[in-house]
């Protein structure tokens, strides 16, 4: 289930950093996960970190160069001033942010740089002409279904009885070419998901999932599906950042006041190859145990350690690659996102037909 694996050195500020880098090193940037709290600030052309205990005391500053960076996660209270976060948005680093019960909160979102009024304008066409966003939804809906298939599909065949939920599945993604709303398009992509998640009870050996809980989730699974799908989120927001694409301009998912949207429509593609497979194989794995989580009234929570396993091996999916069918080459999980965001500007400006990331492994 996936491509050529390479092996990653994973850092988080927890354990922030007692190591050189390399010269190789040194020109990768990375995502950095800040779990306990502590203050941040800038020095010279380096990110100072202070971790703080439960008391309040502070530890032994830690430094992370700047050109190391790509995106910072924070789950635990961060101390910063406008000063650092001038300098991550001078050095093009997205921030974001989770609260105690794993919610993506918010991001700061550096200055565009990849400006441009021809793509904006063509955006907000797009969105405004009926056929125009409408295909672009079905291609949205469309690309997730498949995915979603090709996950059963996989598990079918070694073994696990899927044909019903397969069947059925098919049935519903038929519906997607004649749909004339996106409310009626999104009503049937909430029924395929709806089938598809009914399977996990299937594929996953020791854990039940029942029915989707999102807010709060109230078992195990419930919980590793949203974390996933919020890291997810955030992956394709990174993504859009180097784009011209505005990530406010939806098309699946209505836009709103205080979100970037488009990412909603791109990560609907992306959940089922980078978020649930992980989860299968985590939880079948016995990567993740039920001492990893923590049940509180009415909520399912993940400990710290249990997020640390997960965002490990998060970063190590990302970096696995796969031969690229029409680049004739290796390209990263990550990087397919991108690819897929320049996909859509092509469709935007009228260069190519957009088609939907589809799994064909």
């Amino acid at each position: 289930m996936g491509g050529q694996r390479r092996h990653i050195s994973y850092l988080s500020f927890y354990h922030l950093l007692l190591r050189e880098y390399t010269s190789t090193e040194k020109s990768m940037k990375r995502n950095y996960y800040l779990f306990n709290p502590g203050r941040m600030s800038r020095k010279d052309n380096t990110l100072k970190f202070v971790p703080k205990d439960e008391d309040g005391n502070e530890g032994k500053p830690k430094y992370l160069p700047i050109a190391g960076v790509s995106s910072l996660y924070v789950f635990g209270s961060l101390d910063a001033n406008s000063a650092l976060y001038n300098f991550l948005g001078k050095e093009q680093v997205t921030v974001h942010f989770f609260d105690y019960y794993e919610h993506y909160t918010g991001s700061f979102y550096p200055k565009a740089y990849l400006l441009a009024g021809k793509v904006l304008v063509r955006q907000v066409q797009h969105f405004q002409k009926k056929e125009k966003r409408l295909f672009l939804a079905k291609s949205f809906v469309e690309g997730s279904a498949y995915n979603m298939m090709k996950n059963l599909k996989y598990y079918k065949q070694r073994g696990r009885y899927l044909e019903e939920h397969l069947s059925t599945m098919t049935t519903l993604s038929e519906q997607i070419g004649s749909c004339l709303a996106v409310d009626e398009l999104m009503g049937i992509e909430g029924n395929i998901r709806q089938v598809y998640y009914q399977a996990f009870d299937i594929i996953l050996n020791d854990f039940k999932m029942g029915n989707r809980s999102r807010q709060p989730p109230q078992n195990e699974v419930n919980t590793l599906i949203s974390f996933g799908n919020m890291m997810c989120y955030s992956l394709c927001l990174d993504q859009l950042y180097h784009t011209q694409l505005n990530p406010t301009i939806s098309y699946l998912h209505e836009p709103g006041t205080r979100r970037y949207s488009l990412a909603l429509d791109l990560a609907e593609i992306f959940k089922p190859l980078l978020v649930d497979r992980i989860i299968f194989r985590i939880l079948n794995k016995k990567e993740i145990r039920s001492e990893d989580f923590e049940q509180q009234v009415n909520r399912c929570v993940l400990k710290e350690k249990g997020r640390k396993k997960f965002v490990q091996v998060w970063e190590d999916r990302l970096k696995e690659t796969i031969k690229h069918r029409s680049l004739k080459k290796h390209v990263s999980y990550k990087h397919l996102v991108k690819l897929e965001c320049y996909k859509l500007s092509k469709q935007i400006l009228d260069m190519q037909v957009y088609r939907p990331f589809k799994m064909w492994w």
